[in-house]
């Protein structure tokens, strides 16, 4: 998780997978701990508690820094602009961007849900050079066909949407239920 506004979204992704009992990885970057503060009614212990390994973001030579850590992916949810550039650019100085080149080398899933608007030439220059990459760019944008009725039923969609990216998971509506700030 990175300091873009959209905490939200990395926190259900750790609800979802929780809720299937997948292993999960979480590296929260400086600036994540203070948004999170800022958008949300959780704290640092509250998300990290939903996370099996917790790694710092300083710690580049932590497991999921080596292609020899077999994972079924990873999610960057929310994707700041920064750490949009640097996967797109290679410069992994931290271990959020190196996870994401390695993600990368080894041909596995890599979803990035990046969130900025609007968006400048650049912004849209590294998208294409993720995608290029072999990565997904998906900007969490809510879908109103299923006629939401909350906007924890729009960040759940997207949630589910970007696991499905990944083998062997799969998120049905039945996991939704009971999860998000009324459940908290």
């Amino acid at each position: 998780m990175t300091g873009a506004t959209g905490q939200l979204y990395g926190i259900r992704l750790l609800e979802l997978l929780a809720a299937q009992d997948i292993e999960t990885h979480l590296v929260l970057s400086d600036s994540a701990q203070i948004t999170i503060r800022q958008e949300t009614d959780y704290d640092t212990a509250d998300i990290t508690g939903l996370a099996d390994v917790v790694h710092s973001n300083e710690n580049i030579g932590a497991s999921p820094a080596s292609g020899s850590f077999e994972t079924a992916g990873m999610v960057v949810a929310p994707c700041s602009m920064k750490t949009l550039s640097n996967v797109a650019h290679g410069d992994a100085g931290n271990l959020i961007v190196r996870a994401a080149d390695v993600a990368l080398k080894e041909r596995r899933p890599l979803v990035l849900l990046p969130r900025e608007t609007p968006l400048n030439r650049i912004h849209l220059e590294n998208m294409l050079s993720v995608t290029d990459a072999g990565g997904i760019v998906m900007p969490p944008l809510p879908s109103f066909y299923n006629e939401p009725e909350s906007i924890d039923e729009m960040v759940t969609d997207t949630a589910s949407r970007a696991l499905s990216y990944f083998d062997g998971i799969d998120v049905s509506a039945e996991e939704w239920a009971g999860l998000g700030p009324s459940s908290a």
